[in-house]
């Protein structure tokens, strides 16, 4: 059992996963969460101090959901987030589509390299693996 304080209200809760926070801190934030989505539905074209203001939910957190794209900014919205490797404007998320795909491909390379189906055969010596000293 693995017993931690509840980040948000202090409360001793059993956490299994995820952020640390009780079920009822949790339950509240999937509300406000729902709330925030309801309103942008609405009102495609809100800024997020405006759906923060309306919803009385933090921007930080707003911004968090846009982050984990939970949230994703219309195309007319005048508000983008940045891709935090280059720059460009996104709507959702950390990276743009094209970074996102430079990492897959530098991923996918690493990987390759690191087969161990072509990695040479150890060299068997005489005298067996001894230490060897340079003078």
């Amino acid at each position: 059992m693995n017993v931690k304080n509840c980040r948000s209200c202090g409360k001793i809760f059993n956490y299994i996963s995820g952020p640390q926070i009780c079920p009822g801190c949790r339950s509240g934030l999937e509300e406000k969460f729902q709330r925030v989505k309801a309103y942008i539905r609405e009102n495609p074209g809100a800024g997020i101090r405006e759906v923060s203001e309306e919803c009385e939910v933090d921007t930080t957190l707003i911004n968090q959901w846009l982050r984990d794209e939970r949230l994703e900014l219309c195309e007319t919205s005048a508000l983008l987030l940045n891709c935090e490797s280059c720059g460009q404007p996104i709507r959702s998320g950390r990276f743009c589509d094209k970074c996102k795909m430079s990492m897959s491909q530098t991923l996918r390379s690493a990987m390759r390299g690191a087969d161990p189906a072509k990695k040479e055969p150890a060299r068997a010596s005489k005298d067996g693996a001894k230490m060897r000293y340079l003078n």
